[in-house]
């Protein structure tokens, strides 16, 4: 009876734990729902936890059928006898106590070589040993669409003591794109047909750049050097140290980061301080 117990406490959780991860990808459904680019990198991801979850859960099924049938095996009490009892609970106990230990502590020791040898950790590292050769380190800034925005908006109060909004800079680059619309939509296409964009596409385009938390790129970041009128370097792990933008303009270089392999859903970009002034925040 103690062993179907087991068995029925870990299908309740594994039930719990596909209703949490259901609700999990509706939540990331809504962030990507603006954008068809991310909508297709969302259905890998999607795939990719469902299968994760899956192989994990039969794995915590195989290992308690396995304590199980430990449990139920007869021990010897006395060699020159027969007789054979089944182990008591506390014997059950303890013998379930090891044996969950031995597997969490492999657990750690997998995570740990993963995490060492990973894209995300590998990229993080590549970017700060390029940010100390020029006595900077990285800002985080959070994961929510509006991180380009963040980022260039704690580097303008940095560098220049200007204090601009995030929805401020979101509506000026927004207006510098529409207002250059013949610079910018040579390099404007859709992402379903790759074609470029149309007059009521681009419309949309700057539409949502205000009014949505889509992700900014190197086309907003043109447009926000080219509003503010000062150079922005971003720093990345892989190809050149930095991309610089704006670089006719006068003023310190807005410094940020490109992240690949930071989150899940995408690029992500962070902010970045002198070392020593690290105690500065906005």
């Amino acid at each position: 009876m103690e062993d179907n117990n087991d068995i029925e406490v870990l299908e309740n959780k594994h039930r719990k734990e596909k209703k949490e991860l259901q609700a999990h990808i509706q939540a990331l459904k809504k962030v990507a729902k603006n954008d068809k680019t991310k909508k297709k990198e969302l259905t890998a991801e999607i795939a990719r936890l469902e299968l994760e979850l899956d192989n994990r859960q039969k794995k915590e099924m195989e290992a308690v059928s396995k304590e199980n049938s430990i449990d139920n095996e007869l021990v010897q009490l006395d060699e020159n006898e027969d007789i054979k009892i089944k182990l008591s609970k506390a014997q059950k106990r303890r013998v379930k106590k090891e044996q969950q230990e031995r597997e969490r502590e492999l657990e750690i020791k997998l995570q740990e070589k993963e995490n060492i040898n990973g894209p995300r950790n590998l990229e993080n590292q590549a970017i700060c040993n390029r940010l100390k050769e020029i006595n900077l380190q990285v800002y985080s800034i959070p994961s929510d669409g509006d991180c380009l925005y963040k980022a260039v908006s704690h580097q303008l109060f940095v560098k220049r003591k200007q204090s601009i909004s995030v929805e401020e800079l979101r509506k000026q680059t927004s207006n510098y794109i529409r207002e250059n619309k013949e610079d910018f939509m040579p390099f404007l296409n859709n992402p379903e047909t790759c074609d470029l964009l149309t007059d009521s596409e681009f419309e949309e385009y700057c539409d949502k750049i205000i009014n949505s938390k889509v992700w900014g790129g190197q086309i907003e970041i043109r447009a926000l050097s080219n509003y503010l009128k000062c150079p922005i370097s971003i720093i990345q792990a892989t190809g050149p140290a930095s991309i610089q933008q704006g670089e006719e303009f006068d003023g310190p270089s807005l410094v940020i980061t490109y992240h690949r392999h930071m989150y899940r859903l995408g690029a992500h970009y962070n902010s970045t301080l002198v070392i020593e002034d690290e105690h500065v925040e906005h």
